[in-house]
């Protein structure tokens, strides 16, 4: 994703180089993402059938969380919006004042969010670019082949001039005096030179961590998960155009369909399950059989106190480490390149870009672990150690002022640059049981029936447009269906 980004956006002038070894395998076993990835492959101008088509994707239009609450709940996080606000009172504040008042059941609050709808009936199509048309707050993802879109990036990086290089680093070489990285030595003697390094090796960190030093903060309080079995399955019938993530006893299990197989996975914690206990529960959820064997992950949620120093940028694992419950892995990636273009140095390296640059990326960093530990330490699950030491767990003051903010009158601000939606976080808020004790006081001062009458017209709205839309799979099959390839 680096490569492509800086071979069509940096100053012509400016090569670049590619350092990476086929020996490396990758886990490939199919990725979730979130909207922001339409922006960037706009960014670089790619097609997006074309994309889907190459990368054997298919669309998602939110992610249900199965168990996360209680055992045999489920809810979906959708994309897009709950609703229509009026009169400058947000629609949530409106459903909450109607269930106040209502004798019977009101409506889900998902009922009136279109992708959710749509999600639920296994419907898409792509959004209207009119704001008046209710298919202009359908908003949706990908769920892909990663080692597919890698290797179509790969391709279009090359086209646009970057050079490959293929080989394991094996030392670094650094100036006495600045400290700056100089070049990268490969086996067999080879020595690639640069001005600007972006450290993508991963956990290791070879750049970052290990020749630069900088220190890695451990987040394992909050997230205790540090391990992970995956493994691709085949796939039973149609796939449902949204990401499953189901609680288990030590962790999570998730679902990612792809047009050519399931992508499955459990991310776990080891302190509360062992390694084979947990590779039998994910071998036990599969819904077709396993193509091939389950490959284990291990790792650490946390991120380098910098994620750049001197002439060197970590982009990915290399600068940190958030499980992906979410769907945010790519994300930050991506919010990693953008931030970078944006502040591109010169030979001088300034240190307000630098600071600017760390400042931006722990920022974001900080709000997605926070909207991750929500899930973790909002159940009401006490069926095992790992769920009591969740829910009992202290959290960060930062997530403990946005859950006061609810608590009370159902308040959800978006900070700067923050990634998820106020419709996001109620979404997950609703959905893990927290229930407000009250609404906004605005919402009061609107007629009911006549508050009433408008929900009934928005739900209704929303039934008849995700009714009419295409089924999931018929969408694909006409306009971006992948090539058949062997499902292993």
């Amino acid at each position: 994703m680096t490569a492509a980004a800086l071979s069509r956006l940096v100053p012509s002038g400016v090569s670049v180089t590619l350092v990476e070894s086929e020996e490396i395998g990758t886990v490939g076993v199919g990725e979730a993402t979130i909207p922001s990835l339409l922006d960037y492959n706009r960014m670089l101008g790619i097609d997006e059938d074309a994309f889907v088509r190459a990368t054997g994707a298919t669309f998602k239009l939110g992610i249900e969380f199965r168990d996360w609450t209680r055992a045999g709940e489920s809810y979906l996080h959708p994309f897009g919006t709950h609703g229509r606000d009026i009169e400058g009172v947000s629609f949530h504040q409106l459903w909450l004042r109607q269930a106040a008042l209502s004798q019977a059941d009101l409506s889900p609050i998902g009922d009136y969010c279109l992708s959710a709808v749509a999600a639920r009936r296994g419907r898409f199509t792509r959004p209207s670019a009119n704001p008046q048309s209710v298919l202009s707050t359908l908003f949706y993802a990908f769920h892909f082949d990663a080692a597919l879109y890698a290797r179509f990036l790969r391709d279009l990086s090359e086209r646009d001039g970057v050079v490959r290089v293929e080989g394991r680093v094996t030392a670094v070489d650094r100036n006495g005096e600045t400290g700056f990285i100089e070049a990268v030595r490969l086996e067999g003697d080879r020595r690639v030179e640069g001005e600007l390094f972006i450290d993508c090796s991963g956990f290791r960190s070879l750049l970052l961590g290990d020749a630069l030093g900088v220190p890695f903060t451990s987040w394992k309080q909050w997230l205790p998960c540090d391990r992970a079995w995956a493994v691709p399955s085949e796939r039973q019938g149609p796939p449902p155009p949204y990401t499953r993530a189901t609680a288990d006893t030590a962790g999570w299990r998730w679902r990612i369909p792809l047009q050519h197989r399931t992508g499955n996975g459990y991310v776990y914690s080891s302190a509360h399950i062992d390694d084979d206990d947990a590779r039998l529960a994910l071998l036990a959820g599969l819904e077709g059989r396993a193509l091939g064997e389950p490959r284990q992950l291990r790792f650490e949620a946390g991120r380098r106190d910098r994620l750049w120093d001197r002439n060197c940028v970590a982009i990915g694992l290399s600068g940190g480490f958030l499980e992906p419950l979410e769907s945010t892995s790519i994300h930050l990636i991506q919010s990693g390149i953008t931030r970078l273009m944006s502040l591109f140095p010169d030979l001088g390296f300034g240190t307000t870009e630098v600071d600017e640059y760390n400042r931006v990326l722990l920022r974001d960093y900080e709000q997605v672990r926070d909207f991750i530990i929500l899930h973790y330490h909002a159940t009401e699950r006490s069926d095992s150690p790992f769920w009591d030491h969740c829910r009992t767990m202290s959290i960060p003051a930062s997530l403990s002022t946005k859950l006061a903010l609810w608590s009370g009158k159902a308040r959800v601000f978006r900070e700067q640059g923050e990634l998820f939606t106020p419709d996001g976080w109620i979404a997950v808020l609703l959905g893990q049981g927290i229930r407000p004790t009250s609404f906004d006081p605005l919402a009061a001062a609107l007629p009911p029936e006549e508050t009433a009458r408008f929900m009934a017209h928005v739900r209704e709205m929303i039934d008849k447009t995700a009714a009419a839309m295409p089924r999931h799979e018929d969408f694909i099959t006409q306009h971006c269906a992948a090539p058949l390839r062997r499902s292993a």
